[in-house]
């Protein structure tokens, strides 16, 4: 979750991977400002917990040779100045995680694109997820990324398609359909009641 820049000053991503201001605060880099992250309301924890935890369960049932984390990969962003966003939550593959192991867990714009990202959306990031996020993640080629809206009790699954994003939205009882999870069992009501 985003709030007001921290400093009016532009880093280079460089410097952003050395920055330390001495608190426990998490920053991501937008156009060379440091915008600092907030930890979200508790429903928003949960949901992102919920899903990430569904996830985690789903590609250890399918054998599968990825991982998904919450808040802990950054996504490099060819955008204007450097970028550099920390999504939710990322769904990567086991190399790619290992070969994050002994540097700044930050994918950089030469390495594959994270497979899915999502982004749950609160009052003060809904112009970001819905906007900036957007554009960011398709320039990036991320193949899936889903806006989880506890504003508007929805689910937007945007899936890559000839290079751009083509939407969907679920809402209520619909289950929700993924490129990447194909066979998970998920409604949106189910989602949104795991953050209460």
């Amino acid at each position: 979750m985003i709030t007001t820049a921290a400093t009016t000053k532009r880093l280079t991503f460089e410097e952003y991977l050395a920055y330390n201001d001495g608190t426990d605060t998490r920053y991501e880099l937008v156009n060379g400002e440091l915008v600092p992250m907030s930890l979200g309301t508790g429903q928003h924890g949960g949901v992102a917990e919920f899903l990430n935890d569904n996830f985690r369960s789903e590609i250890q049932r399918l054998g599968l040779e990825w991982t998904s984390k919450q808040m802990l990969i950054g996504v490099r962003i060819p955008r204007g100045r450097d970028t550099s966003r920390i999504p939710d939550i990322v769904v990567i593959s086991l190399s790619q995680w290992r070969d994050l192991r002994n540097r700044e867990a930050v994918i950089e714009l030469n390495e594959q694109p994270p497979l899915l990202v999502v982004e749950v959306v609160s009052e003060s990031t809904k112009t970001t997820d819905y906007r900036a996020k957007r554009v960011e993640y398709n320039v990036r080629d991320i193949p899936e990324y889903w806006i989880v809206d506890l504003l508007n009790n929805k689910i937007t699954v945007f899936t890559l398609v000839e290079e751009l994003y083509e939407p969907v939205e679920f809402t209520g009882s619909d289950r929700i359909v993924s490129g990447t999870f194909p066979e998970l069992e998920l409604t949106v009501d189910r989602v949104l009641a795991a953050g209460e």
